[in-house]
């Protein structure tokens, strides 16, 4: 369900980056700082609970920005 979750995510910051790329960067901050605070509280178990518990929230964030960012860049190799 999660993962479904950040799909639909990344599906949309990277339509959303594609139209309008000044206006994709708020959404895309708003979902980084949502997997950061989940990551944040990940990590506060002890050991390597915590490391294993924060890394979807990292790989979900890393996935968003990269999202975003493709989008960005295929906007600018367009013709239009």
């Amino acid at each position: 369900m999660v993962i479904a979750g950040i799909i639909a995510v990344c599906a949309v910051l990277l339509v959303l980056a594609f139209l309008v790329p000044r206006l994709s960067r708020h959404p895309e901050r708003g979902t980084q700082r949502v997997l950061g605070t989940g990551s944040r509280a990940g990590g506060k178990a002890p050991g390597s609970i915590g490391r294993l518990l924060s890394k979807p929230f990292r790989s979900s964030s890393r996935a968003v920005s990269r999202s975003g960012a493709a989008g960005r860049r295929a906007r600018g190799r367009s013709p239009f």
